[in-house]
This record gives C-alpha cells, structure tokens and sequence, in this order.
C-alpha cells in the first residue's frame, strides 16, 4: 500500500534509520579494521630483533599483501560508510519534501491543484532515483575495492607456471611424454619429434631445479637431517622424473654427435684439401640420421621391471600398461594446476614417485645402457 495515498506513490522511499544504523555498523568496521592495519604494521617493524628463518617468513607474509589488504578494505568500508551518511541525509530531505507534496496533494480542492502537487512528486522521484543510482554506483566500487579478486583460471594458472617456471617445466614434460607415447601408436616419427621436445624441457628443468637453493636446501636438509619432509619427497620425486625425463633425447642426441663427429672427420680425411665447412655436410647428415634412429631405438625401451612383471601378458595388455605410465605422468602434472590442496600435492607426489621407481628409473637405465653401448660402439 502506498504511503502517500493522495499522490497514488511514494515519491522518496527509504528507511532513513535503518540506513544511518548501517552507516554506523560500517564506520565501526572500518575503524576496526584500521586498528588491525596499524597493529600488522607494528608487528612487522618490531620483530627485527628476531632472527632465523622462521622470522624471516613471518615478516614476508606480514609484509606482502595482508597490509595492503588491511588498508584497502578500511579506505573502502569508510567510504561506504561516509556515502550511507550522505544518503541519509538526502533520504531525510527527499522524504520530508514528500510528504509536504502528500499534504498539498491531500489538502488540493481543483484539478489543477492536486495535478501541480503529483507533478512536484514526480520530479521528486525522478531525482531520488538518480540519487540512489549514484550511491549504489559508489557503494558498489567500494566493495569491488574491499577485497582482493580471485584470479579467473587462466590468470591462476600462468600465476602458477611464473611463480615456479622449472616446476611448469617438468609438468610440460610430463605431458608431452603422455602426448608422444599416445601420438606414436599412429606415427612413430611424430611421437619421437614430441619425446625429443619433452626431453629438452626436462633437461632444462633439471638445470633449474638443481639451481634452485630452496629446491637443494630441501634435499640436502633430508640428506644430512633427516627431515625428510613432503618437500624432501617432492624434490627427489621431481628430480628423478627430471633425470629420467631428460635421459632419451640426451641419450639420442650424444650418439648422433658421435656419429655426426666422425663422418665430418672421415670427410675431412678424403678431400684433406676441401676447406673444414665442406665437412660438415655430411657431419650434419650423419649426426640428425643417427639422432634420429637412436631415438626411435630408446623409444621402443620398455621398464625392465615392467616387461618382467607382463611377461606373460598378451601383447595389447603390455601396450596398455605402457601407455598408463605416462599418462598418469601426465595426469599428476595437470593436477598440479587444478587444485591447491597439500592432500591432492601428497597424492601426486606419491603417484609420481611409485611410477618413478618402477618405470621411470628402471626405464630411464636401459634406455642409457643402450645408448652407452651404440656411443662405445
């Protein structure tokens, strides 16, 4: 029901009390809020005088972004609050120009009288509209300032692979492995052009990781310790499945410069007066021939504990299981970005390291022993 009953509308509704209780609720949030910035301030300006690493990730996480968080949430509720007090002051006036247009509207004995009153009520209203719009605007940014956003999965995921580019090198590889062992079923050549790929990104992912001072901290506290922690376990694991990674197309390209080496050498020695250049045409055939065909060689190199344990098994099944490895490689890796969970990181971690010990690493051998012996010979 209306409650201006001679105009037929409310020209100005509102609750002007319970607007100036929740501006009140608000500054008392904000002042509150404020009180914690200065306190997180003082925390971390006070605690130089403590020492170790402990200390030092305390001042980081101080120091990062809870302040700034801290301060932009106090700046966005006082301002809300300073916008609700405003809005109940134009509440208070927009309401008592209303009823001052009921009381005309009420008291109009002619047409033209009750019909001037209405007109005054309208235009009330068309401008208590566009005053609430503007405060809503206002109060809307302020909440869009309150709080940090939470990043869209694309912002989240390349936030992940920049914070720990040798890590996003290794998920890489995983994945590509997974990729070449699915796509060589179809065409050899192709799966082993991915593997070479997959290989070169381990290799630098194990140049980064074994650079990496937190990343040796972790296996050296381990080593000399005992602590032997999720992070110690999460580091061997990586560090295997770097190494192991990394060992085909190392594996493939040394015996391609061996034989790349001695085919420029051996055209050097039949035309000793064609200039060093002239050589290493057939050096460079000779090197991606090789490269080439020990790759697709260490590609064919099963686990010998998993060709052991299927040794009985019907071809398809051997195929299967073999393609299980890197697949669930890959599956671990894509987790990584899924979920930020420590349980999912355990599992993965867990996954990785059982796949590591009975394929990677045992696999990782055979395919350098076979490679050893076509260098040697």
């Amino acid at each position: 029901m209306s409650h201006s009953p001679a105009l037929g509308f409310d020209p100005a509704p509102g609750n002007p009390a319970a607007v100036l209780t929740l501006a009140k609720k608000l500054l008392a949030s904000a002042n509150s809020l404020g009180e914690a910035s200065r306190v997180v301030d003082a925390l971390a300006s006070n605690s130089s005088g403590w020492q170790g690493e402990a200390a030092t990730a305390f001042r980081a996480s101080l120091s990062r972004d809870l302040p700034r968080y801290l301060r932009s949430a106090h700046t966005s509720l006082a301002e809300a609050a300073r916008r609700l007090t405003a809005w109940h002051d134009t509440l208070v006036a927009h309401r008592a120009l209303a009823a001052r247009y009921e009381s005309q509207a009420a008291a109009a004995t002619t047409e033209p009288a009750l019909a001037d009153a209405r007109r005054l009520a309208r235009e009330l209203a068309a401008e208590h509209a566009a005053a609430a719009a503007r405060v809503a605007k206002t109060l809307n940014a302020a909440a869009d300032r309150l709080a940090p956003k939470e990043p869209g999965v694309f912002a989240s995921l390349w936030q992940k692979i920049t914070e720990d580019p040798a890590d996003a090198l290794s998920n890489a590889s995983a994945i590509l492995g997974a990729a070449g062992a699915l796509v060589a079923l179809a065409c050899p050549p192709a799966g082993l052009a991915i593997m070479l790929v997959g290989s070169g990104l381990s290799l630098a992912a194990l140049a980064m990781h074994a650079s990496d001072p937190k990343f040796r901290k972790s296996l050296t506290d381990g080593a000399t310790r005992g602590e032997f922690d999720a992070d110690f376990w999460k580091s061997s694991v990586t560090l295997l499945g770097d190494a192991a990674g990394a060992v085909p197309g190392i594996g493939a390209v040394a015996s391609g410069a061996k034989a790349g080496t001695a085919a420029a050498r051996a055209a050097m020695a039949a035309a000793p007066e064609a200039s060093a250049i002239a050589s290493l045409a057939p050096g460079a055939r000779s090197f991606a021939s090789t490269t080439w065909s020990t790759g697709l060689q260490v590609q064919e190199i099963e686990s010998p504990i998993t060709a052991w344990a299927l040794r009985s098994a019907d071809p398809t099944v051997r195929k299967s299981v073999s393609l299980a490895m890197p697949v669930m490689g890959a599956a671990t890796a894509t987790g990584d970005y899924l979920s930020d969970s420590d349980s999912v990181e355990q599992a993965s971690t867990a996954a990785d390291g059982v796949r590591g010990a009975v394929d990677d690493l045992p696999s990782a051998a055979a395919k350098s022993a076979h490679v050893w012996s076509v260098v040697r010979g």
